[in-house]
């Protein structure tokens, strides 16, 4: 290939070659040709054109014909334009020529290619021959089949482009020609014709003016029967239209009668195809007019793109002003007879309009605007209450509409408030508009889809504000019990505190054990009352049932104090025995029937809750206690046929549901504890999968989970891999439309964040059905499994037609299951009369016309190869496959068994012999070429690419080979045929991989292969399609994990930047996955690389750097760099997977450069910091050293000023958060680093000498970007904050100031930080979660330690937060507010006391350090103002004095607490019943961690108390507890017959001290326990230095003898300078003590 890099084409090299040899050197010396271009040709330019010439009439394949194109046009644009015409006629005629051979049709397809190339790049050089061209192409089209239509619309598109304006004289001949192709039966020119008219309505006004009716209803039809990339091409088209016409972008001139189009009219023409169809506005069908046609869902799901991107294209601003317009208009939709009159249309509907209100509310509005669009969405919320009014007399139409306005109106709201999280709080206060009461009163309207909607709306008010979630239960709580008599509000409120049960699990804090009482009492209260008035029975039957299912949630620790009272709840809605089930069916009636079975379905969807969150509860005697209840259940469902033949269909979706609960719950039991009861199962379920009655379930929702995850790749991008997914599913949901909350109101507690959409029951039952069976067949017997596998295959062969196709993907979908289970369990099937209609089940469906079914059916029958193992088996599966691919000419078939035989070899390392290996190759190979069926080619591929990666190193052999094989398809596979393409695409990566690190050789074959490679990367690149050009960087990313020398990131790079804001999911994953392998590595060169392209590209072509995206990113990476385009980027993305790859990207690239680019990074988290709509939190703080007298007024503390002129605007709390993450990581990044990082004068000194930065340099931005933060309304971003300047204090309290000796560097902002921690004290809100309080109390508390306060002022201002904190700590849990969990209080307690405790322990070292001593702590004079010629610590040291009785017994009670929680598990029974000092009973396990984290600095500090009196008996004062600490430990029970003397308590109290350090000095966990190990260390010595321990310790051996024995381990396991002083000095103490013992026995002796 080194011979093809030259100017000119070396022909004698090339004609020496094989036929698929020479299509690859052309194409290589193209390319090379290509970037040697911009050099003079003006000398090579005849010989050069007349190779191109050649190359053009020699049949060049789809890549090459476009790449031949640019080289042509590139000659004549650098080189001598004149000859151009020559060039331009020759492509004329042969476009002319008559010749229809297949062999000619690659020549004539070139010269289309180059005559569009030419003309974009030359321009007007060519206008002469326009026409002519232009009539010639359009004449071709007319005869021209489906590859020569769309190369001929991508051609005039070019031409277009190129032309610009001068082009108009064609323009309506264009329009016309496209109109055709716009509803071509190909789905690539239907594309190419779109792009087609995007180009020219940029010139052509008539589109967006008079024509926009009729292009609107063209497109219309276009979006019937079409594909996704059709649906997202014609939308954009569509969209811009609308776009146009809504806001020219240029004036034209006013016609007689013509005015400009309001948003009204624009939408008016998409409700219409909304509503209507393609049918046209005007010529409507009586049918339609009538109502009684249905729009295709095709055309809907293409109208709701369009209006997304009419909107994003019209931008944020304009949504924000027209927001209330826009959603009336939209409701209009939702709310209209003919989108609403059958169930599934209407869910569909619902489904379009909740998509456009969150693609454009969710990502083009800031936060300050989705605020006011919140507001507004309320304001709707509001007029619509008055249905829901029941004094009102309103009729069902009213009812109907309004509550489909209601549902997308209320999901909306309960997104908008999720994502904005506590930046909502004030919309929740403003009373204005009364969010919540607004919200609340739709859980009383008529209809139940919208009680459900306000439900899940409240839950995610809660999930957002956690706070509220407490505040909500109780306020429904209340409502309920005032509403018993209400249907609608027994429903309504149950609904929201089952949702609000189910919030829970997503907040962090939880919520009170107090809540878990009451809802189980409501609970009772609603069954026991169930029957008492007919007229709310079924309502209180589920609401009854409901709360207790959500309430299992809360997990095992809230459950195990509720379960007996639910297992007689359970026992009371079932008959006591099977007998008592056949006595019922002869009494009641429909309505008794109906609750019953409302009751049971409740019941055992308790059961099933129970079984999934409180696995730990279910122990043999619970379970014994549920099977005679199951037995009950499913002797029922063996009546429910005469039940509902004589009851008609009123209870008819009672026994579906009741079905439905009774199968989820089985699936999740073991079989052989209801085996018993296997007939009866059975016998349902074969009626279940094959019955007359049965119904369709929708594929998607099926067959996937069976199927090899891979696999699904050939059914086109999946519906997770696109940004559309949520309506995309509606094509794809059968006859249901998709799912909504009404089908299953008890799917609303489950955790997820978006909203659930449950299956309808009667499909949701044939899916359960499907799980059923995979569990029960495997313990059947012989004889009865092959009698169900001959009645399966029996009902395929008999039926017909669209039932036989439903049958077969039931049972096929069954028996996958089976076998699927069969292999995770590792049972066998059975003998041959089981596997022969096992066999014949699987292939019925291998040969199947479903792709999706032969997916599942060949994965199936290679689990059962591994289920029977068999090689007699496997090697006849395998030679009928090789028989059915030879003989067998239809493409199912073929298709079937190509992706059997990858199948087969994925689950059998057995049979991985090079015999059977090379003959699957050979098959897959003969496949791949059969260029007549582009579908068999695609399968056959895929199977390769899967072999390829089985294979491992045993494919070698085959690699070249493979490597031709798909290199030659890529350079003649049309673009037409995109599947064929994305396969190859996979295949090459598959080869990529097997080569592995063996791509870096040197030797003349892996030079070729590499080779080889990047050809098919740049093949791949160039195409129209994204899912090939996301191959292609996959390809070119592992190509550069083996070999990264041979990847060319001058290339590469530029393309990931200008793909970075692609309108495709998949292709940003790609990129973003790409950007971060390389930023690992070449972080360096991948931001140098994207300044150069920045200054490569002209002004025009900066669009491709994210001005164009959809909707466009907030800035472009020639503003702020590839970092900041990343963080732009990360803002607008809401796929969580790839949200992580770019955080994943920006740390990489930080870690690479932030140290040696520290400015720049520094001033990019501060312009992302910075980028809020909120004014107050978007200023910028200015701390100001004033005089003494203004240092201490609050309002001068910071100055707000706008910061509005960054780059960035409107960027959301998350990606706010994550900057100031990136921050902390910079810091501590330095850390690591140069030392100058953290010292003033080294860091001046050396930039004196050099061009260096350094951190400490950039201290104030650093406190300033922490105010910011600390300061804002969203408490994520002022917990990260606080951390912040939590890290900022702990590394630069001891950096010195060296121009002030004496002094540390933040002293000079000591004023301002005091200031503004007061400020967060003083100005805190109620339901400020404890998370931030907590982080709080650790910034004072280091604040406090750093010494940096110098000024007793200051002291006191930062000392008054601990204050109150210690105040709040002493009022106690019982009268706290219950907002959260009990283990809230507990982790702020020990906060608190933590925090106290760091204080005590940093002002005895700075005490020490001034020689100061210990009788301080004692001093009650407290006329003296200590601070003020002593150090710092005096001043702090008299603050600490008042409240050290209170701090020394808490203290003492955390350390019981402590010491009681580190039982091991055998004495747990010694725990005190009603829990700690600062836990309960019920947060034990929660509370553990907590004490974790604080017992180590607590313990030093009560030793320092205990040394400080001498452990003699002082006046302590009261204590201000809630409760007493514990009567057992601190010896201050008021109890007379347990008063202990001061002897008894001081011995207590040193024992305590002594056995917690003990025990952990014993057996620490790990080396990073250092800190502990030092905390226990020095309090043994403040211990000891006292005399009365000595004493103890002295008259003690044995205590001194073992912790002598624990300091020698320690002594000899740790190497730290500081843990082998601290216990020298120990053992020390100990000998004084030891001396000490003995002088008194000497003493007492003589």
């Amino acid at each position: 290939m080194e011979q093809a890099h030259s100017l000119l084409l070396n022909e004698e090299a090339c004609n020496q070659l094989q036929e698929h040899q020479r299509a690859e050197f052309v194409f290589e010396w193209l390319r090379f040709l290509k970037k040697l271009l911009p050099a003079d040709v003006k000398q090579n330019q005849k010989r050069l054109v007349e190779q191109l010439t050649a190359v053009l009439t020699s049949s060049p394949g789809p890549p090459t014909r476009l790449l031949l194109a640019q080289c042509l046009a590139l000659v004549y644009r650098v080189g001598d334009s004149l000859t151009s015409s020559l060039t331009v006629d020759r492509c004329n005629d042969i476009i002319r020529s008559k010749d229809d051979s297949p062999s000619f049709l690659p020549t004539r397809l070139a010269a289309v290619a180059c005559l569009g190339v030419l003309y974009e790049q030359l321009g007007r050089l060519l206008i002469s021959s326009f026409k002519e061209t232009m009539a010639n192409l359009l004449k071709a089209m007319k005869s021209a089949e489906s590859q020569g239509r769309c190369e001929i619309m991508l051609c005039i598109e070019r031409i277009l482009k190129g032309l610009g304006v001068s082009a108009v004289s064609c323009h309506r001949d264009i329009y016309k020609a496209a109109r055709t192709c716009l509803t071509d039966r190909s789905m690539a020119v239907r594309c190419a014709a779109t792009k087609c008219l995007l180009e020219l309505q940029r010139e052509a006004v008539f589109l967006w003016s008079t024509e926009l009716e009729n292009v609107a209803t063209l497109c219309f039809r276009a979006f019937e029967g079409s594909n996704y990339d059709v649906r997202v091409a014609i939308s954009k088209l569509l969209g811009t239209l609308l776009a146009s016409a809504l806001e020219p972008r240029q004036a034209i001139a006013p016609r007689p009668g013509s005015k400009r189009n309001s948003l009204e009219e624009v939408m008016e023409l998409l409700s219409s195809g909304f509503l209507r169809g393609g049918a046209g506005f005007l010529r409507a069908s009586g049918d339609m007019l009538k109502g009684t046609s249905s729009v295709s869902r095709d055309v809907r799901v293409g109208i709701t793109q369009t209006c997304v991107v009419f909107v994003s294209i019209l931008g944020g601003v304009w949504l924000e002003n027209h927001f209330s317009c826009l959603v009336s208009l939209l409701m209009v939709w939702v709310s209209h007879a003919r989108a609403t009159q059958y169930p599934a249309d209407a869910v569909s509907c619902r489904c379009c309009v909740s998509f456009i209100l969150r693609a454009t509310l969710g990502t083009l509005l800031g936060e300050k605007a989705q605020i006011a669009a919140a507001k507004e969405i309320c304001q709707l919320i509001s007029k619509q209450k008055r249905v829901g009014n029941m004094e009102t007399r309103v009729s069902p139409a009213d009812v109907a509409a309004s509550q489909h306005v209601l549902v997308c109106a209320l999901l909306e709201l309960g997104s908008l408030l999720q994502d904005l999280s506590s930046t909502a709080a004030p919309l929740l206060q403003d009373t204005s508009i009364g969010m919540l009461d607004t919200v609340i009163s739709v859980l009383l309207h008529p209809s139940a889809s919208a009680r459900l909607a306000a439900a899940w709306c409240l839950r995610c008010v809660a999930v957002g504000m956690p706070a509220q979630g407490a505040v909500l239960l109780d306020r429904c709580a209340e409502r309920l019990n005032a509403l018993k008599s209400c249907p609608e509000a027994v429903a309504g409120y149950s609904a929201a505190i089952a949702a609000l049960l189910g919030a829970v699990q997503l907040c962090p804090l939880g919520v009170s054990h107090s809540k878990g009482k009451m809802v189980m009492t409501l609970a009772e209260d609603l069954l026991r009352s169930a029957t008492q008035n007919s007229r709310i029975s079924i309502q209180r039957t589920q609401g009854g049932w409901l709360l207790p299912s959500a309430l299992s949630t809360l997990g095992p620790t809230v459950m195990e104090h509720h379960l007996p009272r639910l297992l007689l709840l359970w026992k009371c809605a079932f008959p006591l025995s099977v007998k008592d089930v056949e006595n019922d069916l002869r009494r009641g009636d429909s309505f008794t029937w109906q609750v019953t079975l409302e009751g049971r379905a409740g019941a055992l969807c308790a059961m099933k809750s129970l079984v999934v969150h409180c696995k730990d509860l279910l122990t043999d005697d619970v379970i014994s206690r549920l099977l005679p209840l199951l037995s009950c259940a499913v002797a029922l469902l063996n009546q429910l046929p005469s039940l509902i033949k004589s009851y008609g269909n009123q209870i008819k979706n009672a026994a579906t549901v009741f079905r439905l609960r009774v199968y989820e719950i089985l699936t999740m039991l073991q079989p052989k504890r209801y085996e018993g009861n296997f007939g009866t199962v059975l016998k349902l379920l074969l009626n279940d999968l094959t019955g007359p009655e049965i119904t369709a379930c929708a594929e998607l929702n099926l067959l996937p989970s069976l199927c090899y995850s891979q696999d699904l790749a050939l059914l086109g991008p999946g519906l997770h891999d696109v940004d559309q997914h949520y309506i995309e599913e509606q094509l794809h949901g059968g006859g249901s439309g998709g799912g909504t909350l009404e089908y299953d109101p008890f799917i609303i507690f489950e955790k997820q964040q978006e909203v659930p959409t449950p299956l309808p029951p009667a499909s949701a039952l044939t899916a359960a059905a499907v799980q059923l069976f995979g569990v029960i067949f495997p313990h059947l017997g012989i004889q009865q499994k092959a009698q169900i596998l001959e009645q399966f295959c029996e009902f395929v062969r008999q039926l017909k037609g669209s039932r036989q196709q439903t049958v077969q993907i039931h049972v096929a979908a069954a028996f996958c299951c089976t076998l699927k289970y069969l292999a995770s369990s590792r049972r066998e099937l059975g003998s041959e009369e089981v596997q022969r209609p096992a066999l014949s089940l699987l292939l019925g469906a291998l040969e199947g016309s479903n792709p999706l079914l032969r997916c599942m059916a060949a994965e199936g029958l290679a689990r059962l190869v591994q289920v029977l193992n068999d090689p007699n088996f496997t090697v006849s599966i395998t030679l009928m496959s090789f028989d059915k691919l030879k003989t067998a000419r239809d493409a199912i078939t073929r298709t079937g068994h190509a992706l059997a035989l990858s199948a087969v070899y994925r689950y059998l390392s057995g049979i991985s012999s090079p015999q059977y290996l090379s003959a699957c190759v050979g098959v897959l190979f003969t496949l791949s070429q059969d260029s007549t069926s582009p579908e068999v080619q695609m399968w056959a591929l895929h199977a390769l690419s899967m072999v390829v990666d089985l294979a491992g190193p045993l494919y070698h052999s085959h690699l070249e080979a493979s490597f031709n094989l798909v290199l030659r398809l890529l350079l003649s596979t049309p673009h037409t045929h995109v599947e064929v393409q994305q396969s190859l695409g996979r295949c090459l990566n598959a080869l990529i991989t097997s080569m592995g690190p063996d791509l870096q050789g040197e030797g003349a074959g892996v030079c070729a292969v590499r080779t080889s490679c990047l050809v098919g990367c740049a093949v791949m690149q160039d195409s129209q399609d994204c899912l090939v050009q996301a191959q292609a960087i996959s390809c070119l990313q592992q190509l550069h994990m083996f070999a990264p020398r041979f990847v060319n990131l001058a290339s590469l790079v530029p393309s990931l930047c200008i793909n970075l804001c692609s309108s495709y999911l998949s292709l940003r994953r790609a990129v973003v996955a790409c950007l971060r392998q390389l930023a690992q590595r070449e972080a360096v060169e991948v931001s140098d690389h994207t300044v150069a392209l920045v200054k490569e590209l002209p002004r025009r072509d900066n669009t491709q750097l994210g001005e164009s995206a959809s909707p466009p990113l907030h800035v472009t990476i020639k503003e702020v760099g590839l970092e900041g385009a990343l963080f732009s980027l990360l803002d607008r993305e809401s796929d969580p997977h790839l949200c992580q790859d770019i955080q994943e990207t920006l740390v990489h690239m930080m870690s690479s450069s932030a140290e040696s680019n520290l400015a720049h990074w520094l001033k990019l988290c501060k312009d992302v910091l910075s980028a809020s709509a909120d004014s107050a939190a978007a200023a910028g703080v200015e701390m100001q050293q004033e005089e003494d007298g203004d240092r201490y007024d609050d309002s001068s503390a910071f100055h707000a000023k706008s910061e509005s002129s960054g780059p960035f605007n409107n960027l959301r709390w998350s990606t706010r958060v994550f900057s100031m993450e990136c921050v902390c990581r910079i810091i501590a990044q330095c850390e690591n680093g140069d030392t100058a990082h953290f010292n003033m004068a080294l860091a001046q000194e050396q930039r004196l000498h050099e061009s260096a930065d350094f951190l400490v340099l950039h201290l104030a931005d650093l406190i300033r970007m922490a105010f910011m933060a600390a300061t804002d309304h969203s408490d994520q971003l002022r917990l990260a904050g606080l951390q912040t300047l939590l890290v900022i204090i702990r590394k630069f309290s001891n950096v010195p100031e060296p121009e002030f000796p004496g002094h540390v560097i933040l002293e000079q902002y000591q004023a301002n930080v005091s200031t503004n921690l007061v400020l967060f004290s003083r100005d805190a809100p109620i339901d400020r979660p404890e998370i931030v309080s907590f982080v709080a109390i650790q910034v004072c508390s280091a604040w406090i330690a750093s010494g940096v306060i110098s000024d007793l002022r200051d002291l006191r201002r930062v000392h008054q937060l601990l204050a109150s904190s210690l105040a709040k700590v002493q009022v106690g849990r019982e009268v706290s507010n219950q907002l959260y969990n009990e283990s809230t209080f507990t982790m702020e307690t020990l906060a608190v006391l933590k925090a106290w405790a760091e204080v005590l322990n940093t002002i005895t070292q700075l005490l020490k350090q001034y020689l100061y001593v210990w009788p301080l702590f004692n001093s009650r004079d407290g006329h003296d103002e200590a601070g003020t010629a002593g150090p710092a610590g005096a001043g702090l040291l008299k603050l600490v004095q008042t409240d050290l009785a209170t701090l020394s017994r808490l203290w003492l009670a955390a350390l019981q607490d402590h010491a009681l929680l580190t039982l091991p598990s055998q004495y747990s029974s010694q725990l005190p019943s009603t829990g700690g000092s600062f836990y309960t009973a019920e947060t034990v396990e929660q509370a553990r961690p907590h004490y974790y984290s604080a017992w180590a600095t607590i313990l030093h500090a009560t030793a320092l108390w205990l040394n400080s009196t001498g452990f003699i008996m002082v006046d302590e004062g009261p204590a201000n507890l809630s409760r007493p600490v514990t009567p057992t430990s601190m010896g201050q029970s008021t109890s007379l017959s347990s008063v202990k003397s001061p002897e008894d308590v001081y011995t207590d109290r040193l024992h305590l001290n002594l056995g917690i350090s003990v025990e952990f000095l014993c057996s620490p966990h790990s080396g990073d326990q250092m800190e502990n190990i030092d905390s226990c260390l020095q309090a043994l010595q403040a211990l000891l230095e006292v005399p009365w321990p000595r004493l103890k310790m002295g008259n003690d051996q044995a205590l001194s003898v073992e912790l002598l024995s624990i300091l020698h381990r320690l002594i000899v396991t740790r190497e730290s300078p500081s843990i082998q002083l601290a216990v020298l000095e120990l053992v020390r103490q100990i000998v004084c003590a030891a001396q000490e013992h003995q002088k008194r026995l000497l003493s007492k002796h003589f």
